[in-house]
């Protein structure tokens, strides 16, 4: 059952003519099958601690340093940048539904007038050009630490990303098909590290599962380091030998949005700490 799990999951994400008929919602519910199979002593809902979850010692450590983080004096820069008025008086509290609370696990979602993916972080940029405020870099530290404040006032609330219509579908596909994609030097794909080996060590790095990846950005690593998801898929992509793409470019907005869907129905958490 197992080697045919994985061929499903292969052709879900090669979008091969067996699974011509599959959806988002079919993808997801193949994956989580064959982690549940892989990996069968880790709790779905605790997914959201990646290869934390596989070593008790290492998430020990973790609670621990979660109870008095270090970021914490970074965090408030962030809380600062989204408290401060702009120069009409207004917030970014005033761009988002509930003042900001529990709305950040909707993102990204696929925008039809645009047709194109926006992120949490295009939202952010939307806000202060709307508002005569210059935009701010994408990716980058300013950015990371605004958005890590302003994603923790989702905490706790479940992963909802929509892919609805067919535009969406298509980004959603461009996304998938990109994670499946083999990549620079070392030829591997998204896929070769968080599907086909999750669980396993590469060096002394223990390899994630895909699902419960994007409940929990930006991060913090090595205390005080800010690292936005698509930070880290530069990161990756360099590790590969790989070109990385720019932030906010096309792929990885779709590659964001496939990531986020997969973690539909867990906890947000943010920021968190990685070493």
């Amino acid at each position: 059952m197992k080697r045919n799990l994985t061929y499903i999951v292969a052709g879900l994400l090669l979008g091969t003519s067996i699974v011509a008929q599959a959806g988002p919602a079919e993808d997801r519910s193949a994956l989580i099958d064959y982690y549940k199979q892989i990996l069968p002593d880790i709790k779905f809902e605790n997914y959201i601690y990646g290869a934390l979850a596989m070593n008790p010692d290492a998430k020990s450590q973790y609670d621990d340093f979660m109870a008095f983080p270090s970021y914490s004096i970074d965090l408030d820069k962030g809380q600062k940048a989204w408290e401060t008025p702009f120069k009409n008086g207004k917030k970014f509290s005033s761009c988002f539904p509930n003042g900001g609370k529990n709305v950040a696990g909707n993102y990204p979602y696929f925008d039809n007038a645009s047709n194109r993916v926006v992120t949490f972080e295009n939202a952010i940029n939307a806000c202060l050009k709307a508002n005569g405020e210059e935009e701010l870099k994408y990716g980058e530290s300013e950015m990371g630490l605004l958005t890590a404040y302003a994603r923790s006032l989702s905490d706790g609330m479940k992963v909802n990303v929509k892919v609805k219509g067919k535009g969406a579908l298509a980004a959603y596909e461009k996304g998938k098909t990109y994670y499946a994609t083999r990549n620079g030097q070392l030829n591997f794909a998204c896929s070769t590290c968080h599907i086909d080996n999750a669980g396993k060590f590469i060096r002394s790095d223990q390899l994630s599962m895909m699902i419960g990846q994007a409940s929990h950005w930006p991060e913090f690593r090595g205390g005080t380091d800010i690292v936005t998801l698509q930070g880290r898929f530069k990161q990756c992509e360099k590790n590969v030998r790989a070109t990385p793409k720019k932030a906010d470019s096309e792929e990885y907005n779709n590659l964001e949005y496939y990531l986020t869907y997969m973690s539909n129905g867990l906890p947000m958490q943010t920021p968190v700490f990685r070493k």
